[in-house]
């Protein structure tokens, strides 16, 4: 019997060994710290189909990874195991019509007797799942029996035609012990404990098959016909050629190249060559893809219609995050993608890539509306995975823009159609250390036309691949289930009855505190870098330019105030030390050394300047409370705390909405009080009976306070000069869209004048966004004429301004309103 063991086990290692000669694998999970295993208790593995080929896989990978061997026998209390692993489903039938169901095998039976027999024995039972190739589901057809790893199970045959043809994209995850001790804790019989284990093993597997290979996928054909045959689109098709005077057939033929030019056509051979060419390509333009809280899609993907809203800085995002999905065993989404980017042979890979596409609005056409509502409720109630931007375009300033409703509307109106498929958002923040798109971004930046996208421009674009472009990093933030959401928001919308067409008259409200929701969480899961913490430090100081010793003093301590408090636990920081930062950032060619006998100085100049206020922009909200704070003391030596408190928490409304803050109006005072216990702590800030103080003159805490003080400058100026303008002017004078212009004016002067590097510091949007929460705050009053009033009290906060703006810009801005208030005597604007 031993020789024969014997044998056995040298048979099985040839053909371990064999196969590997065709067979690559993409392993998830495969690590015993990363699993938790505990090494003190026995290691069991479950494969969830009885195959020989995923037993050679399993014992490779436990080999490779230096995990507990799957072929050793294990002596579990009475009961002796052959192997370490047991199947979940075998083959049961007769000759040629075997199939493979559901058992519980004489494995899982004696482990289970080993663990009631023995109170303290527990097994750990790890879940292995395994695919040939990672193709969805397509409608019944002989490609499907030869090119896809499908959802029934495979016979011997197709499965060598499988491994054959997908062999080389095999993907494996090991998941998450489960404890069989735990399992069985308070149920009286072996046989109920068994059972109960093998019903969570079956969900575990069905909902790890839903999140890596994605629901199942009808054609193409098929999906563009069941869109124009829905209830929804027939009536906007009906409507549609009574209004133009058209044939229902006209209409019906306008409805159908509707649906072909939006739906995505994803297919595995699409996936899969965009993932060799972007595998090259980050390669060769990135230091790495460092990816943060993967476990969050993870998780979500298992029983929910996940729809991703990443931030929008560059065209490489919807790439990269499938490329991140991907290869951390998730299915790609379906992309919501400009119209725009449907150019020649590039739109065609994108589409089988995912990318679905629409145009910038639906204005006027109630069909085309009525044809993409119809294919994201149909996506969505099928659980497909979408991504969406909601800020529309890309950011050319490096803040989080003001996020927009459509898309997010129409999921949720989708949802309330039919909400028995749970969504959830999950917010994605990609983080760059050098953007793509750089130079067009610099130029638009100084008021050149925005390029449009053609295929001309893609490759002039492709020029950049000689250059290289840092570290690229994705974070997973909180996520927001779309059901608890509406809860907290709308306590009644279960109780009511929606249709397609149904709007109800809650809805905009409720999307645009979604859509801040969602945007707000986005910026919760930021990440620092060595360019975004440099370029904010450099641009503090009045020439973009610092002693490196300093550089460095001020990183360490910058880093050290974020990590004793963290602005979000889904943020992440840099890798290395100060000094590796500065050489790294320095050999990117973004900063500059200028040698010196006394210390060399690094210097940030021209374009690398202005491009540096992208960057810093990505992370200003991190570090906005106790830059604020500091600024209170840039023109004072000491202030009472309470006072400081209430300056900050006075000011913190706007900057809350311009940079997408999580704290409340009513959290901000403890906020603002906490960072002020940890500036003292860290001797930023002094504190004697009630009042602050600033250190000494010339100390490195003191010089540290002034560069915090001076993050937050240029938007505290851009309030003053609006607000001057109003003071100035006086009631009645201006409306609005007046002021927004003359404050952006003002603001451009102040740029010429002072040297500002900071294009966005005259941006019409963001004076816009100010005026209209002034409104919304009511310190600002609106007339039947739509001209502007202020309350009294905003004499008082013009005033405080003294404690943060320089004299000779605080002069300036007055004397050029003053001119301006004399202009505007007379005849109303």
């Amino acid at each position: 019997m031993t020789k024969l063991f014997g044998f056995s086990s040298l048979f099985f290692t040839f053909l371990r060994k064999l196969l590997f000669l065709w067979v690559r694998t993409e392993v998830v999970g495969g690590n015993a710290k990363e699993l938790g295993l505990d090494p003190a208790k026995p290691v069991v593995y479950v494969l969830q189909h009885s195959a020989l080929s995923s037993r050679l896989v399993l014992e490779q990978e436990c080999i490779r990874a230096n995990l507990p061997s799957s072929q050793q026998p294990l002596q579990i209390g009475t009961e002796h195991l052959r192997r370490s692993f047991f199947f979940l489903y075998g083959r049961r039938g007769q000759m040629f019509r075997r199939r493979q169901s559901p058992i519980l095998t004489a494995r899982l039976k004696q482990l289970t007797h080993g663990v009631y027999t023995n109170p303290e024995l527990d097994v750990q039972i790890v879940p292995v799942t395994l695919f040939w190739g990672r193709a969805p589901d397509k409608e019944k057809s002989l490609l499907k029996l030869l090119l896809s790893d499908p959802w029934a199970v495979a016979g011997r045959l197709q499965k060598l035609l499988i491994i054959l043809i997908h062999g080389r994209n095999t993907y494996v995850q090991f998941n998450k012990p489960i404890s069989l001790r735990q399992v069985a804790e308070g149920i009286e019989t072996e046989e109920l404990a068994t059972r109960k284990m093998a019903r969570i093993l079956r969900v575990h597997f069905r909902r790890v098959r839903q999140a890596v290979i994605g629901p199942d996928l009808s054609h193409r054909r098929t999906l563009v016909q069941s869109l124009i045959i829905s209830p929804v689109v027939k009536d906007a098709i009906r409507e549609t050629a009574k209004r133009d005077n058209i044939t229902p057939a006209k209409a019906r033929m306008r409805a159908r190249k509707y649906a072909d030019e939006i739906v995505s056509n994803v297919s595995i051979s699409g996936v899969r060559f965009l993932d060799i060419l972007l595998t090259r390509i980050w390669n060769r333009i990135y230091n790495g893809v460092r990816v943060n809280n993967i476990e969050i899609p993870q998780e979500a993907a298992k029983e929910n219609a996940i729809v991703y809203v990443p931030c929008h800085r560059s065209h490489i995002d919807y790439l990269l995050l499938s490329y991140v999905l991907y290869h951390n065993g998730l299915m790609v989404p379906h992309i919501a993608a400009g119209i725009n980017l449907n150019l020649p042979i590039v739109g065609s890979i994108l589409r089988r890539g995912g990318a679905f596409f629409m145009r910038r609005s639906f204005r006027g056409n109630r069909l085309y509306a009525a044809v993409f509502n119809e294919y994201m409720h149909t996506m969505l109630n099928r659980g497909y995975s979408i991504e969406y931007f909601v800020e529309g375009g890309r950011s050319r300033t490096g803040r989080t823009l003001s996020p927009k409703g459509g898309m997010i509307s129409m999921t949720l109106r989708s949802f309330l159609r039919d909400s028995r498929k749970p969504i959830v958002f999950v917010p994605v923040y990609i983080g760059y250390e050098k953007i793509l798109e750089a130079g067009s971004y610099l130029g638009e930046l100084r008021g050149a036309k925005k390029e449009k996208e053609s295929i001309f421009g893609l490759f002039k674009t492709l020029k950049n691949l000689r250059n290289s472009f840092g570290q690229v990093t994705v974070n997973f933030g909180e996520p927001i289930q779309l059901a608890e959401f509406l809860d907290q928001d709308q306590p009644q919308w279960r109780e009511q009855a929606y249709d397609a067409e149904y709007r109800p008259t809650w809805l905009s409200g409720t999307v645009d505190r979604l859509a801040e929701k969602i945007a707000i969480h986005i910026n919760d899961a930021a990440a620092l870098n060595p360019v975004n913490l440099i370029g904010t430090l450099l641009l503090a100081t009045p020439r973009q330019a610092m002693d490196e010793r300093i550089l460095e003093q001020q990183l360490s301590m910058l880093v050290t105030l974020l990590q004793t408090s963290p602005y979000s636990q889904y943020m992440s920081y840099p890798e290395g030390t100060p000094s590796e930062w500065v050489a790294y950032v320095e050999r990117m060619n973004i900063v500059y050394r200028q040698k010196h006998s006394l210390g060399d100085i690094i210097v940030a100049e021209g374009p690398n300047a202005i491009l540096l206020t992208y960057y810093r922009n990505n992370i200003q909200h991190l570090i906005a409370i106790p830059a604020l704070i500091a600024s209170l003391f840039r023109n004072n030596n000491t202030i009472p705390r309470e006072h400081a408190v209430y300056l900050v928490g006075s000011i913190y409304p706007y900057v809350r909405a311009e940079l997408f803050m999580h704290w409340t109006k009513e959290e901000i005072d403890d906020v603002v009080d906490h960072w002020i216990d940890v500036m003292c702590q860290n001797n930023l800030l002094l504190h004697e009976s009630g009042l602050l103080y600033r250190p000494a003159i010339g100390s490195n805490e003191f010089v540290m306070l002034d560069t915090l003080s001076r993050m937050m400058l240029q938007t505290l100026e851009r309030y003053y000069i609006a607000m001057s303008i109003l003071r100035r002017v006086g009631p009645g004078k201006l409306n609005a869209a007046a002021l927004e212009e003359k404050s952006s004016l003002l603001a451009q002067r102040m740029s010429m004048m002072y040297g500002l590097n900071a294009p966005e510091f005259f941006d019409k949007s963001l004076f816009r966004n100010f005026i209209k929460h002034l409104q919304i705050n009511e310190i600002l009053q609106q007339d039947e004429n739509g001209y502007l009033a202020h309350r009294e009290d905003m004499e008082a906060i013009v005033d405080d301004a003294r404690l943060v703006l320089d004299p000779d810009m605080r002069q300036s801005i007055l004397q050029v309103t003053h001119n301006l208030a004399r202009q505007l005597e007379g005849p109303e604007v």
